[in-house]
């Protein structure tokens, strides 16, 4: 699976957070465009963290994460890697441990690793 496919297919099956990773995103790059797919994902990861700073409770979570859990272990290097750097490493970004805890929660233990290696312990 390439990354673009990979986004497609994101934004059909999530319909739910896709509203609010569009608005980070064109914040922060001015337009939508799957050539900057990579960056679309960092801005999910950013829109996660607002909802987790806002207290907004993350079972609505649990289908991406598992999205997510699958693509790790099933796809190729440039897919890990991806997920690994875009998403894993910017989620929980200016969040507290008490908000966190919920979220973390629901994380599946492949992503957890991912957080965990790049940053050195769970969040706050």
């Amino acid at each position: 699976m390439l990354l673009l496919e990979m986004y497609e297919e994101f934004r059909i099956e999530f319909p739910d957070i896709i509203a609010k990773a569009d608005s980070i995103h064109v914040k922060q790059w001015g337009s939508l465009d799957p050539d900057y797919a990579y960056s679309w994902f960092e801005s999910l990861a950013n829109a996660l963290s607002g909802e987790m700073r806002k207290g907004i409770t993350p079972t609505h979570c649990r289908g991406f994460f598992e999205y997510f859990r699958k693509k790790y272990l099933f796809e190729g290097d440039d897919i890990k890697n991806f997920i690994d750097v875009a998403f894993a490493e910017n989620l929980f970004w200016q969040v507290s441990k008490e908000k966190s805890v919920p979220y973390w929660k629901q994380l599946p233990d492949t992503i957890k690793s991912l957080y965990k290696d790049f940053h050195g312990k769970a969040p706050a």
